[in-house]
């Protein structure tokens, strides 16, 4: 076994690692102001970004899930792995060759199984993509190209020839030091009789990429007569390859897909290269199975899915009814996009493959162009089984697509294709149309949590009385003055806290009013306080979260990425004003304390006593009105 990596390594793939660009290959961010960048969670739907990323310390925290660390923590949450795994796969990605302790790095040592499944998986494309030049791949070749690719296009998206013989792969792959159950496990062989047998046999191969790039599994096209196989064939489940989440071509189209705000879902890998190769670089298609929630999630991440509408989901689809049943397949799962969607259909039936070898580049492109709602596209295929010549076959048409129309969740969309419904139809009679379909989707809407009134809301209480409730997670109260100027206090002191001087140690514990802030005040102070942090930055949020308790360790995150409450345009005067303004919320308790005690004596029989405490306030009144001026700025 590999020993421990050395910790001159692991700081070296930290530095190579920009958690920008690592969390940008699998979620869109976007600037949020104050050096910080924002996008979609990766580890939880939500439809407003809430995951914030500080490129300047290396942080990231999710305010949605409360969740964050720096690019290791990251790596191991996506992929979940363990630390080492992670440092190894950020050390592939940077081109860091990894020195282990007790007895150092030996070529060939064991590392992590998905590092040696990846690595297994590049050498097994790269033997691919060679023998595709060979005299047995001719059939391959040709393949490629009667649909139009030429072997500079396959060079583009690495395609190969897995030869016909039982185990040519397995024996290179083990001549390269990988092991038999390495190659079974990642799905590159199976077990047979005499040793591992090559999966893939005699066939074209594409592989398949994870965003990253990074080879995982590969698809596999019959090319022999003499293959009784599928068409089709691709990697099974292994640790690398879950095909629930794959998407063929994400490695290629992510950043158009970013930037372009559109993702175009193909049904094949040469419809992927079809679209790329004719100027549509959003393709991607799943592999092997339909389009699922999985696969949402990945380009919800991508298009920076929200609540504006701005991007675009098109499907396209064969224009027979194999083409069209997907379609409505996909309709099921249209709505968890916030992105508009649409569907682009071939009248005559050309897959964009087809429809690039028969029409050219052009009209791939048209395809996309002229793509049509999904929405129109799964109620129009409705109806269309039906006759509408007739009274009979159009009531008939109108109980089939109601509960389409129904489950469309926007009330006013479901309005207006309602409206759109009774035009297709024939009808002339809206509100014939819209009744029916007010019924279906009454009958379709289960009751909201809380309708239900009387005994059961009484029952409920009742049940509930007793029972032990899980305590609230403490969180600051956005609407009170002062925690939010502690809170801004402990993030300047945790991001800048060169702004916060010497006044930040000397403020006490007592500043503070909420047990979470008073804590971190605390552990600030133990590790040297600001005095001891020089400039910050990354070194200093590593140094506070080094050791931390772990229910403060999401908390220092949280303060190391959240932006601060404005812009600083005057650095050193926002650090003292900030103080100044914390002190003042202190001085105001001091104040009313005072003033209750005043309130409670005599001024004429306890006049000693009255006025030393009226000689207090009018003191703490006036270092009351100083702080006010420096944290107002104007002193």
């Amino acid at each position: 076994m590999a020993g421990r990596i050395s910790d001159d390594d692991i700081a070296l793939v930290r530095e190579r690692s920009p958690i920008e660009e690592v969390v940008g290959e699998h979620t869109q961010l976007r600037n949020a102001g104050g050096g910080n960048l924002k996008g979609l969670c990766p580890f939880h739907d939500e439809k407003s970004p809430s995951f914030n990323v500080t490129p300047a310390r290396g942080y990231w925290y999710c305010f949605g899930c409360a969740e964050g660390g720096d690019v290791i923590t990251f790596v191991r949450r996506l992929e979940h792995l363990t630390f080492s795994e992670a440092i190894e796969r950020l050390a592939a990605r940077a081109g860091i060759q990894l020195r282990y302790e007790q007895g150092g790095y030996v070529p060939g040592r064991e590392h992590g199984e998905r590092t040696r499944l990846i690595d297994a998986h590049r050498a097994a494309a790269e033997y691919y993509a060679e023998q595709l030049g060979g005299a047995e791949a001719a059939p391959g070749r040709r393949f490629l190209s009667e649909r139009g690719f030429e072997r500079v296009d396959a060079e583009q998206f690495g395609i190969g020839f897995a030869p016909p013989d039982w185990d040519r792969l397995a024996r290179h792959l083990m001549g390269r030091g990988f092991s038999a159950a390495e190659l079974i496990k990642g799905g590159l062989a199976r077990e047979g009789r005499r040793g591992p047998v090559d999966r893939f046999r005699g066939r074209l191969v594409w592989p398949i990429r994870e965003i990253t790039g990074e080879v995982i599994g590969f698809g596999a096209r019959k090319l022999l007569d003499s293959d009784d196989g599928p068409k089709y064939l691709n990697t099974p489940e292994s640790p690398l390859y879950h095909k629930g989440s794959v998407l063929y071509g994400i490695d290629l189209a992510k950043r158009e897909i970013s930037k372009r705000s559109q993702a175009v879902i193909v049904e094949g890998y040469t419809d992927v290269m079809a679209c790329h190769l004719s100027g549509v670089p959003t393709a991607v298609a799943t592999c092997g199975t339909s389009f699922g929630e999985d696969h949402i999630k990945v380009l919800r991440r991508l298009l920076l899915d929200q609540a504006e509408f701005r991007g675009e989901v098109v499907f396209t689809f064969d224009g027979d009814s194999a083409g069209q049943k997907a379609a409505l397949r996909a309709f099921a799962d249209e709505q968890k996009f916030v992105t508009q969607t649409f569907v682009a259909v071939q009248p005559d039936g050309l897959d964009p493959c087809d429809l690039r070898v028969k029409h050219g580049d052009a009209a791939v492109r048209e395809l996309i162009a002229t793509r049509e709602p999904l929405f129109a596209f799964a109620v129009r295929s409705m109806i269309a089984r039906y006759d509408l010549a007739t009274n009979e076959g159009k009531l008939a048409a109108l109980d089939a697509a109601a509960p389409v129309i129904a489950s469309i969740k926007d009330r006013a969309l479901r309005q207006m294709y309602a409206v759109d419904l009774d035009r297709w139809l024939g009808f002339m009679n809206e509100r014939l149309v819209v009744e029916r379909i007010t019924e279906v989707a009454a009958r379709l809407t289960p009751p909201r949590r809380g309708e239900e009134r009387g005994r059961g809301e009484e029952r409920g209480r009742a049940e509930g009385r007793g029972r032990a409730r899980p305590e609230p997670k403490q969180q600051a109260d956005p609407a009170d003055p002062g925690v939010r100027v502690e809170a801004e206090v402990l993030k300047l002191a945790v991001q800048r806290p060169a702004l916060l001087g010497p006044g930040f140690d000397a403020l006490g514990p007592q500043a503070f009013t909420l047990p979470e802030h008073v804590r971190i005040y605390a552990w600030i102070l133990g590790a040297g306080g600001v005095a001891q942090a020089g400039p910050g930055g990354r070194e200093w949020v590593d140094h506070l979260l080094n050791g931390v308790e772990d229910t403060l360790r999401p908390v220092i995150t949280r303060l190391a990425v959240e932006g601060l409450r404005a812009e600083v345009q005057n650095e050193e005067r926002y650090g003292g004003a900030m103080l100044a303004a914390l002190e003042a919320i202190s001085v105001d308790r001091a104040i009313a304390l005072v003033k209750s005690r005043l309130q409670r004596l005599n001024p004429v029989e306890e006049q000693q006593d009255y006025n030393r405490l009226f000689g207090e306030l009018v003191a703490l009144e006036q270092q009351r009105r100083v702080l006010r001026d420096r944290a107002a700025g104007s002193a």
